[in-house]
């Protein structure tokens, strides 16, 4: 969890921030004229970063889904998905027509 608190808040309170921030991994944004000014952070945190592991969330999701589609990919043999457009509208418009027809009591086009 992210929170700002003031220059006098974390003086006044230092060790609880310190605590949250190694124990739950909360990160302490210290405001300072009501500016961010530091921040306060685990120490195992501190070092991901500085040792280039820590990487955005965003970056961690598109790898998972990258991975995913490559899964995907050789499960099939490289077929796709889906249908190509056409065939899948194709599929709704016969299945539409044999709504209409059932819903009108015909069992095949007149």
């Amino acid at each position: 969890m992210e929170r700002v608190i003031s220059a006098t808040e974390a003086r006044i309170r230092l060790g609880e921030w310190m605590r949250r921030a190694a124990e739950q991994g909360d990160v302490i944004i210290v405001a300072r004229s009501g500016q961010p000014y530091v921040v306060m952070l685990s120490y195992e945190a501190y070092r991901r970063l500085q040792g280039g592991e820590a990487r955005p969330a965003w970056e961690e999701t598109l790898e998972r889904i990258r991975k995913t589609a490559a899964q995907w990919r050789a499960e099939r043999g490289g077929k796709p998905l889906t249908p190509p457009p056409e065939e899948v509208i194709r599929q709704m418009r016969e299945e539409r027509d044999a709504q209409i027809m059932e819903a009108l009591g015909f069992d095949h086009l007149p």
